[in-house]
């Protein structure tokens, strides 16, 4: 049973707590996943000693496989530089019953993301690489698809999001995992499900005021999401929408 390992939004900087992460790591290498994928904002500004920080602290992780993708803070202050020499990226990552694909939707000094015709046309083919192999598509961005209760404007989302789910649809991808928002949701789309992580590794709550990531299991054509807290239980995702409790 593959295991996937969604950590996002660790924001090394003035709000980062690195016992919260020590723990992250204890717990991620006790389960030996297959994957970890770090959906972005590694940083809190895009400045060189942060990346040297997060460089360092995602080598404790014990994982062959280990995907990582920007977030808009990571391309503050011309950090889209650094980060391009501190994490070259891989886009395609084929597994035995899973593909990720990672999207890069950060723009230089913008908090709004997108990801751009140029980059859809292309997962469109790469995915098409894959057609009657039965495996798993799951596809990783930064900004959110869709808007997540209790966090606020709507403005910061990924412009073309309209094209991009149009995409994931018409390629039949099976999960798209974002970050960005710091709230821990999932929405269901007919087969499409689309997950949120919290933020791993800081105070900077919104409407879920625990430090979190998210654990993907994949168990006969089945793919399932579950929300660990870190150093407690873990829950599936989609039960924290379903006993969701807006404040009146």
């Amino acid at each position: 049973m593959p295991v996937l390992v969604q950590i996002s939004d660790i924001h090394i900087g003035s709000l980062y707590n690195s016992s919260v992460f020590d723990k992250i790591v204890q717990e991620v290498n006790s389960m030996k996943p297959d994957a970890i994928i770090v959906t972005g904002d590694l940083t809190d500004e895009g400045i060189l000693p942060q990346f040297e920080v997060a460089r360092k602290e995602l080598a404790r992780f014990d994982c062959q496989d280990l995907i990582i993708i920007p977030g808009n803070h990571d391309y503050r202050h011309t950090g889209y530089l650094l980060y391009k020499k501190f994490f070259p990226a891989t886009q395609i990552n084929d597994m035995d019953e899973v593909v990720v694909i990672t999207l890069s939707t950060a723009r230089p000094d913008r908090d709004e993301g997108e990801v751009g015709y140029r980059q859809l046309s292309w997962m469109q083919k790469a995915i098409r690489e894959f057609e009657g192999q039965h495996k798993k598509i799951i596809v990783a961005m930064h900004h959110h698809l869709i808007a997540i209760p209790d966090t606020g404007t709507d403005k910061i989302l990924i412009l073309d999001a309209g094209d991009a789910l149009r995409v994931c649809l018409e390629s039949h991808v099976d999960l798209v995992l974002c970050g960005h928002k710091h709230r821990p949701w999932i929405w269901n789309l007919g087969p499409l499900q689309i997950a949120y992580a919290g933020t791993a590794s800081t105070s900077r709550f919104r409407g879920f005021f625990q430090n979190s990531y998210n654990i993907i299991e994949i168990k006969n054509a089945d793919l399932t999401v579950k929300l660990k807290i870190v150093g407690g239980e873990s829950i599936p995702l989609s039960d924290l929408v379903s006993n969701y409790k807006p404040y009146s």
